[in-house]
């Protein structure tokens, strides 16, 4: 029996209990997973827990998106031990990749754990976190105010999404980041300690926002953190430059078409990832029609979601276009604002003939024409 019947049967036939991967093949922040079956709310799962130096990280996975991790973290271990009700197997892969198979007894008894417990976050809680402290999301001892705790929430959910986008890539020191419209710096202070603090990776961020004040009040709190490698610059989106390479581009709440000039600028730059929560999407407003819709577009209410919704499936098709792998997803729960689209795009060098026809076909849907994202992109070409 191959690995790949091995992982296939215990889990179509509900027998897998426990796995381990230790010994990476390739250099990773992950030292150690282990794998467990749990059942929660009455639903089967396998729990991963993602061993670093100093964090454990956990992901719930559905039996049927499990096959594909599993089979993948094969090719990322040299030592695995799977325990399922049939058979313990201890595999072993060479340097060279050649796979070898030691079956035995099972050991261990199928008995899913029943799993309810307190989340873990990337930034712990009751765990003192020295820029949570200084921008009064926790006291010193750790504990998260109240009034703060959806703020904390919010900061480990873009930590989880940073860090799920970083998966597979070889991230090196000198990681170069811009945060567009950062605003208090809530999330910017939060990138700098994931990578520099979690990651151990010497990372350079500039956070650029048009509040002279606030920009003064993030410069003393960096420099009072000793974040070396954090500024904050007074400045518009559309006036920035930057001669450097840049990894990542971040923005936030950027409103209406700064949005899109921070786009632009990314693709511009041959940005690796990019991370947009948009933001009073007005341009297209006064421009969408369709006569087809009207019922609907005659509504003021009912246009104005509808044109935020068009906006930002035009921006993420363009963003294709340009050779990204593209996201929708939600970044916080819509009871808190309904501004929570996070569009994640990841540079992939893909086949960019599909998402230009479906571009022009989505436009001409809708009588567009001379956007802002198209005209401030040609100002680079």
């Amino acid at each position: 029996m191959n690995i790949d019947e091995i992982i296939k049967n215990s889990l179509t036939e509900n027998k897998f209990i426990y796995g381990i991967f230790t010994t990476p093949r390739i250099k990773s922040q992950y030292k150690k997973t282990t794998v467990r079956a749990i059942v929660i709310k009455d639903s089967s799962y396998l729990q991963l827990e993602k061993f670093t130096d100093t964090q454990v990280f956990h992901e719930n996975l559905t039996y049927e998106d499990a096959f594909d991790v599993l089979l993948n973290m094969v090719n990322e271990y040299r030592n695995i031990n799977l325990f399922t009700a049939d058979a313990d197997y201890q595999i072993l892969v060479s340097k060279k990749g050649s796979i070898k198979i030691i079956q035995n007894e099972p050991a261990k008894k199928l008995k899913k754990e029943e799993h309810n417990k307190e989340k873990q976050y990337i930034i712990s809680e009751n765990q003192p976190c020295d820029f949570l402290i200084i921008l009064g999301v926790m006291n010193k001892d750790g504990k998260v105010y109240t009034k703060k705790y959806d703020k904390f929430k919010q900061i480990n959910k873009f930590l989880e999404i940073v860090d799920d986008s970083l998966a597979g890539k070889n991230i090196q020191d000198g990681l170069t980041i811009i945060d567009f419209g950062c605003g208090k710096a809530y999330l910017t202070f939060a990138l700098y300690y994931y990578f520099h603090y979690i990651r151990r990776i010497n990372v350079k961020i500039t956070g650029l926002d048009l509040k002279e004040e606030v920009i003064e009040f993030c410069n003393e709190t960096a420099k009072s953190l000793n974040y070396e490698n954090l500024k904050f610059m007074y400045g518009d989106i559309s006036d920035f430059e930057y001669k450097n390479k840049v990894n990542m581009v971040v923005t936030l709440h950027a409103c209406d078409t700064a949005t899109d000039a921070a786009l632009v600028k990314a693709i511009a730059w041959d940005c690796d990832i990019i991370l947009s929560v948009p933001c009073c999407q007005h341009e297209l407003f006064n421009k969408i029609e369709n006569e087809d819709l009207n019922p609907m577009l005659k509504h003021g209410l009912i246009k104005e979601r509808m044109s935020s919704l068009i906006t930002d499936s035009l921006r993420s098709l363009f963003l294709e276009t340009k050779g990204y792998k593209v996201q929708l997803m939600e970044f916080i729960s819509m009871e808190h604002t309904p501004k929570n689209i996070l569009i994640r795009a990841v540079k992939a060098n893909k086949n960019t003939n599909l998402a230009e026809i479906e571009y022009e076909q989505f436009k001409k849907f809708w009588n567009l024409s001379g956007l802002f994202i198209e005209n401030y992109y040609k100002t680079f070409n």
